[in-house]
C-alpha cells in the first residue's frame, strides 16, 4: 500500500475495536486497507491504506475518532523515516517558554507571557515583540538565566525521538527564536548535532534589554531546514519540522514530515500534521518506529 494511517494514544488506548473503526472509515470513502500492524500494543498502530489522499484519510480518522484523546497521522510510506531533524525548543522539546521564566525573575511573568501569545500564534511580529520582552528585562542580574535553565522541564520522548533518529542515522538540529544560553544546554542533553538561537547582550554581568543582531525568526527557521537539507544532500521529503508557534510554521509546511506540536490555534490550523495529545515519541511511531526501537 501506497499510504499509512498510524494511529498513537496513551497505553491502552488503542485497541482493535478502533483500530476496524478507522478502517471501516477509510473504507466507506473507498479506500482499500490491509490489517494493522502494531508499533506498541494499546499505544500505537499502522494501518496502510490506498486509493485515498492522506488528507482524506486524516481527516476521516479524525471524524471517526469523534473526539477522543488520540493522534492521527496519515502520510506516503515511501521515505518515511526522515534523516534531518530540525526542532523547536520552547513547548516543543521543552514543556514551558524560557524567556516567560526569565521574565518571572522581573516580576513580570504574566505581562510577558501574554505578548509570547501574542506572537506565538501570529498576531504581532516575532521580531518587535521578541525586543518589546527583553527590553523589559533591562537590568536583570546574569545568575538569572542559570536560575530559569534549573526550571526547565523537559517534554516526554524529547531524548528518545532524537536519540533513536541518529541512531538510525539522521542529523539533528534545534532552532528556536529563544536564547543560545538555553539552547545550548537543550542541545547536550538531547543530543542534537547543533543548536542556532538568538543572543542576548550581556554587559557588567547584567542583561541590557537588548538582542543582538541578526534576530532568528521564521524565515530564518525555514533557511535552516532547507540550508541543512542543502548541505546533506537530502530532499525535503527525508526532513522533519516540529514546533508550535507562528515562527516555526513555515518550516513545518516545507518538510517532508511537518508537525503542529500542541500547536497554538493558527498553526494547527495550517499544518497538515498535528499531535495534539501525545509526547515527543509520537514522532517516532509516525516515522514507523516500533516502541522497542526507541533508544533513551
Amino acid at each position: 500500500m501506497e499510504n499509512i494511517l498510524t494511529v498513537i494514544g496513551p497505553t491502552g488506548s488503542v485497541d482493535d475495536s478502533m483500530l476496524s473503526r478507522l478502517r471501516s472509515a477509510l473504507q466507506t470513502l473507498g479506500a482499500d486497507t490491509l490489517s494493522p500492524q502494531w508499533l506498541a500494543k494499546g499505544r500505537a498502530a499502522d494501518i496502510p491504506f490506498g486509493l485515498l489522499a492522506p488528507g482524506q484519510a486524516d481527516a476521516a480518522a479524525r471524524k471517526a475518532l469523534d473526539g477522543e484523546a488520540v493522534d492521527v497521522v496519515a502520510q506516503e510510506a515511501v521515505n518515511r523515516r526522515k534523516m534531518l531533524l530540525v526542532a523547536d525548543m520552547d513547548s516543543t522539546m521543552v514543556t514551558g517558554e524560557t524567556l516567560d521564566e526569565l521574565a518571572d525573575f522581573a516580576g513580570l511573568k504574566d505581562h510577558i507571557a501574554a505578548i509570547t501569545a501574542r506572537a506565538m500564534n501570529g498576531e504581532i511580529d516575532f521580531r518587535t515583540a521578541l525586543r518589546e520582552r527583553v527590553g523589559l528585562l533591562r537590568g536583570l542580574p546574569v545568575d538569572t538565566l542559570d536560575k530559569t535553565y534549573e526550571r526547565v522541564t523537559f517534554t516526554p520522548g524529547a531524548r528518545a525521538l532524537v536519540a533513536t533518529m541518529k541512531a538510525h542515522g539522521a542529523f539533528a538540529v534545534l532552532v528556536s527564536g529563544g536564547f543560545r544560553f538555553f539552547t545550548e544546554r537543550v542541545r547536550e542533553y538531547c543530543g542534537f548535532d547543533r543548536d542556532l538561537a538568538n543572543q542576548l547582550e550581556i554587559e557588567d554581568g547584567r542583561l541590557t534589554g537588548r538582542v543582538l543582531d541578526p534576530i532568528l525568526d521564521r524565515n530564518t527557521k525555514l533557511q535552516t531546514l532547507v540550508g541543512i537539507a542543502g548541505e546533506r544532500q537530502l530532499p525535503l521529503a527525508l526532513t522533519l519540522a516540529v514546533g508550535d508557534g507562528a515562527n516555526d510554521l513555515e518550516m513545518i509546511k516545507a518538510a517532508g514530515l511537518g508537525v503542529a506540536f500542541h500547536a497554538k490555534p493558527v498553526v494547527a490550523a495550517e499544518a497538515r500534521v498535528r499531535i495534539d495529545h501525545g509526547d515527543l515519541s509520537a514522532l517516532l511511531f509516525a516515522q514507523g518506529y516500533r516502541e522497542d526501537e526507541f533508544i533513551e
